[in-house]
């Protein structure tokens, strides 16, 4: 398997990306490639031990092959839960893309792959006319979709799918997630997607007992990956 680096993003919040961003970083360790990961603004903190701790962060951190200071990954860890422009403006912190682009130049330097984790869906605003397309798009990443297996997946998805396109990146791959499972028609709804979508099928991760980035990995195939 190559290294490649990529910009996680979801069809909605609640759908699995960190699960998946962190499946990547496993596998790409598996193949032994010197993997960070990035969550550049996580919102929604609590105080553990003196620390200002988000779960997000800490999953990805724990299932990255290189562990990179959190102030370099997660430049912006915020303690509200709500959507990133609105805690920011709780707690009178000014995002600034140009921060976030600089932490991600450090982290590439040392690293042989990033996956960089969005947050929330692919339109989610960080400041005043910014969001997170508009992050996607500075970095210049591939993007892979996480698309949460439950009714209404197939108009989300292929939604996603054209605004990714629309901002002139590559959908190097899109993983379906089972969200709910009792979903019915599961395996239509993912043939649907996948018969509308160029982009390739990484893999079904069904509903885990114990969701592991080492047991979500075992069900993709990053050989599939469609590289820039």
């Amino acid at each position: 398997m190559k290294a490649f680096s990529c910009f996680v993003t979801g069809t909605d919040t609640e759908i699995g990306k960190t699960l998946i961003s962190s499946a990547l970083l496993y596998a790409l360790g598996q193949a032994g490639v010197r993997a960070a990961g990035m969550k550049p603004l996580a919102a929604g903190a609590e105080l553990r031990d003196g620390v200002w701790s988000n779960e997000d962060v800490d999953q990805l951190y724990d299932a990255a092959p290189l562990k990179l200071p959190r102030e370099l990954t997660t430049p912006y860890l915020l303690r509200t839960p709500a959507a990133p422009h609105i805690a920011a403006a709780l707690e009178c912190v000014l995002i600034e893309p140009r921060r976030i682009i600089a932490s991600y130049e450090q982290v590439r330097t040392q690293a042989e792959a990033v996956v960089v984790e969005g947050v929330g869906g692919w339109r989610v605003p960080l400041t005043h006319g910014y969001d997170t397309s508009d992050l996607a798009r500075q970095l210049g990443l591939p993007v892979v979709l996480v698309v949460g297996l439950r009714l209404g997946c197939i108009n989300h998805a292929l939604l996603t799918a054209e605004a990714i396109a629309s901002r002139g990146l590559k959908l190097a791959g899109w993983v379906a997630n089972t969200v709910d499972p009792a979903m019915a028609h599961m395996d239509g709804n993912i043939e649907a997607i996948a018969a509308r979508i160029s982009a390739p099928l990484l893999g079904h991760v069904p509903r885990l007992d114990h969701p592991t980035a080492a047991a979500a990995a075992a069900y993709l195939d990053l050989g599939k990956v469609k590289y820039v």
